[in-house]
């Protein structure tokens, strides 16, 4: 090839790698703008506190004035499922193993795989959304899911086993941003967390918490977590027998008031969060989490 030709070609190979490079960053940064802004982590970073994300109830709730009207269903399907349904019908389900209690599929389902009770390797082909908790050894799990009127982001923690470090980023802490409201599901949460966990999971008005006291953190560990959080609305899971969640309740009862219900579902909204955090126990709605075991 004439050497006026190879030197057109390069440069022509070279404009389009620029070119290209180019149009990739303008639609990386277009789709980032078009990202729906976490109001979690907005009104998080408003707070005078750093490393406990204390509830401003009153000051809070103008933010939402068109949310208020809304409200979210939350039902304790079984284990560490809640079945989250909100104000425009779309289903979350937490920690899904199959099962989400009665009613059709859910549109979206988070995964965590520190025991298999937590996740499913054959999820419903008509779940349209599966977020799993884990990624590889590279590359944790990074969500940041809007469908409708919901927000589904995560903020990894680390999988341990009789105190020994066994999967750093396995687990997952599942935010969900519904109505103006702010629910943690924290997954199998097996340490403590830091100010930089906090700051990425922002101000929780709701916080599903496992208290079996064993197989993830000490009951003593999780009722401190709560206290640090101090979300409106604690709601235990992942107990075993009725002796883990009494044992949670005498610790976490010195510090909030606890409201034991014979229901598995409720339904809240801004303008119906406790002024002070309280402890809501559900009844499971598939069956009593002791016939469950985590091996």
């Amino acid at each position: 090839m004439p050497i006026h030709l190879q030197s057109n070609l390069s440069r022509f190979i070279c404009c389009l790698f620029v070119g290209t490079a180019w149009l990739l960053f303008a639609i990386n940064a277009l789709s980032a703008q078009e990202r729906r802004p976490s109001t979690c982590l907005a009104i998080a970073q408003n707070q005078d506190m750093f490393n406990v994300m204390t509830v401003a109830y009153s000051d809070q709730k103008p933010l939402f004035a068109q949310a208020n009207k809304y409200s979210v269903k939350i039902r304790y399907a079984t284990h560490s499922t809640f079945r989250i349904e909100s104000p425009e019908g779309i289903i979350i389900a937490t920690d899904f193993a199959g099962r989400a209690g009665t009613g059709r599929l859910p549109d979206i389902v988070t995964m965590n795989h520190a025991h298999g009770t937590h996740f499913t390797l054959t999820p419903d082909a008509g779940i349209p959304h599966i977020l799993r908790g884990w990624g590889t050894t590279d590359t944790p799990a990074s969500h940041y899911l809007e469908v409708a009127d919901t927000l589904t982001r995560n903020v990894t923690s680390d999988i341990y086993r009789s105190g020994f470090l066994v999967e750093e980023n396995g687990n997952s802490i599942f935010i969900f941003e519904i109505a103006g409201l702010c629910i943690g599901h924290v997954g199998h949460l097996h340490h403590t967390l830091t100010p930089e966990h906090f700051a990425a999971i922002g101000r929780l008005d709701i916080l599903m918490l496992p208290v079996d006291g064993s197989m993830t953190m000490s009951t003593a560990g999780m009722s401190e977590l709560a206290r640090q959080f101090r979300s409106s609305i604690i709601l235990p899971m992942h107990w075993f027998s009725g002796f883990s969640l009494q044992r949670f309740v005498q610790n976490i009862g010195t510090s909030f008031p606890i409201d034991a219900r014979s229901e598995s579902e409720f339904e809240v909204s801004l303008n119906t969060l406790s002024a002070t955090p309280t402890v809501i126990i559900l009844q499971p709605e598939l069956s009593d989490d002791r016939f469950f075991s985590d091996p």
